[in-house]
């Protein structure tokens, strides 16, 4: 049997460089899951106070559309509450699966108005929220420091105790 003392040192080197990264994966999560909650949350907050209003004004600028506007109506109206649902359990870390698929699903629609109106600057602001949703869904791995993972270690990571 040969010397494996060499072998065992560099591996505990490397734990530490691993951890170290690791860590910085999980804070990366957090400041962009953060970051994208606490943008959709307040897009819902502040639009609220002015419901009637700002559903008029998407009604107005739907008006060349094939989009019938009763239907823009009750989307203007809806929206406010469907950013501020979001982004608050974006912010929190809850039902972090579903709310960035429900978030980008909402983006969808949103581009697929945006681009019915032709409006290609805010559809290219848009794509980069879709891109957002797509990478923090993606890397869920990361997501350590959530409500999402105090209920999984509640019941012992095989089911949620949030869900």
């Amino acid at each position: 049997m040969g010397d494996h003392s060499g072998m065992l040192d560099t591996r505990r080197q490397a734990e530490p460089q691993n951890n170290q990264a690791l860590l910085d994966r999980r804070l990366a999560y957090l400041l962009l899951r953060l970051t994208l909650g606490i943008n959709i949350l307040l897009h819902g907050a502040v639009r609220l106070p002015a419901l009637g209003a700002f559903a008029t004004g998407m009604v107005q600028q739907f008006a060349d559309t094939l989009l019938p506007a009763v239907a823009v109506r009750l989307f203007g109206l809806s929206l406010p509450f469907l950013e501020a649902a979001i982004g608050l359990l974006l912010t929190v870390g809850l039902w972090t699966r579903w709310a960035l698929v429900a978030g980008a699903l909402l983006i969808v629609t949103l581009v697929f108005g945006t681009a019915l109106r032709s409006d290609w600057e805010t559809l290219s602001i848009q794509m980069i929220y879709a891109i957002i949703y797509g990478l923090l869904l993606a890397g869920r791995t990361y997501d350590y420091f959530a409500l999402d993972t105090v209920c999984m270690k509640r019941l012992g990571r095989s089911k949620s105790a949030c869900a």
